[in-house]
C-alpha cells in the first residue's frame, strides 16, 4: 500500500486540479474572468486529463503484472482488461445519458455522443489491453520459466507501448488537417479528431488523437517500474524519471525552435507532437515530486484528503460536475466573485471529500460482512 500510494496522491491532485478548474469556470462572472485567477485556474486545469490517462496507463500496467505472475494465459488476461475497458466505456456513455436527462430542456441531443474524458478512458483501456495481448507470447518455450515468460512480455509491452504512443502523436496533426477521416459519419470522426457537429476538430474535447497516446507512455512507465533494476533502485529510477521529464521539457522547446516542419499546418499547443512531448515530460516530473513527497515527505503522515480523494476519483468526478455545471449548481453560473467561487470551491471539496470517506467505509463494512458470511462454510 505504501509503495503504491503514489499513485492515489497523484490521482487525488488531478481532482484537486479538476475541481477548481470546473468551479472557476462554471461560476465566475464576465468581468472575474479577466482575473489572474482565473487564468492560473485554467493553466492548472490542462493538467487532470493527462494525469488521468497516464495513471491508467500505469495501473492497467501494474493488473497485468499480477495476472502474469499468476500465470494466466495472455487470453484471458486480454478477456479481463478489456472487459474493464468496455464497462469504464459504457459508464461513459451513461454519464453523457444522465447528463443529457437532468438537462434536457437547455442540453442538445448531440450532446449524448459526445467524446468526453471517461469515454477515451474506456477505449484507451481496451486499447492497451490489445496491445498486451499482441504483445506478448503465445507459446511457452519448455526452458523458460514464469519469471522469465514474465519478463519477456514486460520488455515487449514496453516497447510496444512506447512505438504506439509516438505513432499516435505523430499521427495527430495529420488527423486534425490534412487527411481528416471525412468519410465517416461524425459521431465516429469525432472518436479520431473531437469533431463532433462542429465542422472541425475541438481542442476541449478527448479523442483517440492524441489522448490515448497518454495512457500509453503510461503503461510503459509502469511495465518499467516492474523491472528489477526498478524494483531494486526504486528511489533512484524516480528520480531518473523525473530527470528525463525535464529532458523532454528542453527537447520539447528545442524541437519547437529548431524550425523544422513536418506538417502542412503546424499547431504548438493543441495537436503538435513537440507539445505532447512537453506534457509527458510534465507528468514525469509530477510523478517524481509525488513520489518523494510520498516517501519523504508528510503525505502518509496521519490522514490524508488527497489520498482518499484519489482512491474514489472516479465517484468524486462524476458527483461533482452536477453540483458544479449541472443543475444542482450550488452557485448561480457566470455571476461570482472570485472569492464566492472560492467559497463554493472550498465547499465541493470538503463534500467531495466526504462522498468519499462514506464510499471507503461503505465498502469496508461490505468486505467485512462478506468475509463474516464466509466463516461458517470454512469451518
Amino acid at each position: 500500500m505504501k509503495r503504491l500510494a503514489y499513485i492515489d496522491w497523484m490521482r487525488g491532485l488531478a481532482c484537486v486540479l479538476m475541481f477548481q478548474t470546473h468551479c472557476y469556470d462554471s461560476w465566475l462572472s464576465p468581468e472575474a474572468r479577466k482575473s489572474a485567477v482565473f487564468g492560473w485556474s485554467q493553466l492548472g486545469g490542462t493538467l487532470p486529463a493527462p494525469i488521468f490517462l497516464f495513471l491508467s496507463g500505469i495501473s492497467f500496467a501494474l493488473v497485468t503484472e499480477r495476472l502474469r505472475e499468476k500465470g494466466t494465459s495472455p487470453g484471458a488476461i486480454a478477456k479481463t482488461t478489456i472487459r474493464r475497458g468496455a464497462e469504464v466505456f459504457a459508464l461513459g456513455l451513461l454519464f453523457r445519458v444522465q447528463e443529457y436527462a437532468l438537462g434536457y430542456r437547455w442540453v442538445r441531443w448531440t450532446d449524448l455522443l459526445r467524446v468526453d474524458i471517461l469515454n477515451m478512458l474506456g477505449i484507451s483501456m481496451m486499447l492497451m489491453g490489445v496491445l498486451c495481448w499482441l504483445s506478448q507470447a503465445r507459446r511457452r518455450e519448455a526452458s523458460s520459466t514464469l519469471p522469465q515468460i514474465v519478463a519477456a512480455a514486460r520488455h515487449r509491452g514496453i516497447l510496444a507501448s512506447l512505438l504506439a504512443a509516438s505513432v499516435v502523436a505523430i499521427a495527430t496533426p495529420f488527423l486534425w488537417t490534412t487527411y481528416r477521416p471525412l468519410f465517416l459519419p461524425w459521431p465516429l470522426e469525432s472518436y479520431i479528431n473531437g469533431v463532433h457537429v462542429l465542422g472541425k476538430p475541438q481542442y476541449w474535447l478527448f479523442p483517440v488523437f492524441p489522448w490515448s497516446a497518454f495512457a500509453l507512455v503510461g503503461l510503459a512507465v509502469g511495465f518499467f517500474l516492474f523491472t528489477s533494476i526498478a524494483k531494486r533502485y526504486e528511489a533512484l529510477v524516480f528520480a531518473a524519471l523525473g530527470g528525463t521529464g525535464i529532458l523532454a521539457c528542453f527537447l520539447s522547446l528545442k524541437l519547437d525552435r529548431s524550425g523544422f516542419q513536418l506538417y502542412p499546418t503546424y499547431d504548438y499547443w493543441h495537436t503538435s507532437p513537440n507539445f505532447f512531448l512537453m506534457r509527458c515530460g510534465i507528468l514525469l516530473i509530477i510523478l517524481f515530486c509525488v513520489y518523494a513527497w510520498c516517501r519523504w515527505g508528510l503525505a502518509q503522515m496521519g490522514f490524508s484528503p488527497i489520498i482518499q480523494l484519489g482512491k474514489t476519483s472516479l465517484l468524486v468526478y462524476w458527483v461533482h460536475i452536477e453540483f458544479v455545471y449541472g443543475r444542482f449548481s450550488i452557485l448561480p453560473k457566470h455571476q461570482s466573485t472570485v472569492l464566492q467561487a472560492s467559497v463554493g470551491l472550498s465547499i465541493i471539496f470538503l463534500a467531495m471529500l466526504l462522498l468519499s470517506l462514506v464510499r471507503a467505509n461503505w465498502k469496508d463494512r461490505r468486505a467485512k460482512a462478506q468475509k463474516l458470511a464466509a466463516a461458517p462454510a470454512l469451518t
